[in-house]
This record gives structure tokens, sequence and C-alpha cells, in this order.
């Protein structure tokens, strides 16, 4: 924080303390914070928002994600931040209208819920589908990853922008133009 440097962060799950941190830092330096680098997964988080939005929420969303099989955290960064992404697009709190998990007997659908499912298995370097269901139709908005070096790629990109730009706090879609 001293030293204003601008930063680019691609931690998830920190905690409050870190999340401070990160905040007093973007008041002094430029800071990109980010779920995923992939450009084309933080492009497929700006169409999930405008789909949610332009589609409503009567429209039912799920999220199904895919990882290789020593994927540590379930769900993955990523589809919380789909999950978030669609949430912010009819205007809900995804912490209050997320389900993670339906096993059992749990009745109907509520309205305006957000499904997230995890699949872990075999090799996968990183699936992700957000599903809207209307009557009679359905959307799906996927990408998927079969080379990591697409994070790294999306990283590079951020630091050459990141560099640019005042004190704040940005995300992806900053640099891409799509804030």
């Amino acid at each position: 924080i001293a030293s204003r440097t601008a930063a680019v962060i691609g931690t998830t799950g920190l905690d409050a303390a870190a999340r401070a941190a990160i905040d007093e830092l973007a008041a002094v330096a430029p800071v990109v914070v980010a779920a995923n680098f992939s450009l084309g997964v933080n492009l497929v988080l700006g169409l999930c928002r405008q789909a949610a939005r332009a589609l409503g929420p009567t429209w039912d969303t799920e999220i199904v994600e895919l990882h290789h099989r020593a994927k540590r955290d379930a769900p993955s960064g990523t589809a919380i931040a789909m999950g978030r992404a669609i949430a912010a697009g009819v205007g809900a709190d995804f912490d209050r209208v997320h389900c993670y998990a339906r096993a059992g007997e749990v009745g109907a659908r509520p309205d305006g819920e957000i499904g997230v499912v995890a699949v872990r298995g075999g090799d996968v370097v990183g699936e992700h589908t957000a599903y809207f269901f209307g009557p009679h139709e359905r959307v799906e908005i996927s990408h998927r990853a079969t080379d990591r070096g697409i994070f790294a790629a999306g990283a590079v990109r951020a630091a050459a922008w990141v560099v640019t730009q005042p004190p704040g706090r940005y995300d992806m879609l900053d640099v891409l133009g799509l804030a």
C-alpha cells in the first residue's frame, strides 16, 4: 500500500480482512480483481448479466460447471461470479437466492432461485454454462477452456491495462471495455 503499486489479483474465497486490504490499496492505486482472467469467461459474465436483465426474473436460471477431478473448491469462483452477474441483472442478492445443492424431496423450485451445480472428473480444464429457462424455450451461455494458458494471457492484458488507470477497484469487464 505504501508503494502505491498497481495490482492484479485473481484469488477467490478471500476473507473480510483480505477484501478490506484490497479496498485500502484501491484507494491509492489501481487494482484489477477478477475470479477468472480468461477473456472469454469475462465476456460470458457480461452476457449473463445482460441476458438476465433482458429476460427478467421470471426465467429460471441454473449454472453448471465442470472441472478436473483434482479441483479443490466447489462451486468454482467463476460459477459464483456467473451467479452474481445473473443476480445483478435482475436486481437480486445472490447470497440470498443461490442454491448449491438439491437432494431428496425438495419441493417445487422457488421463484428467483439461481442454482449452481459442480461436476468434477477427468482432466477438464473448465467448462461453465448458464441456463435460462423460459416458457417453451431455453437460452444457454457457455464457455469451455481447453488450455490453462488463456488465464495467463488475460492476466497479462489486465496488468498492461491497470498501470494506465487512476486509483480504484476494477474488474475484467473494465479491462475489456465492457463495464
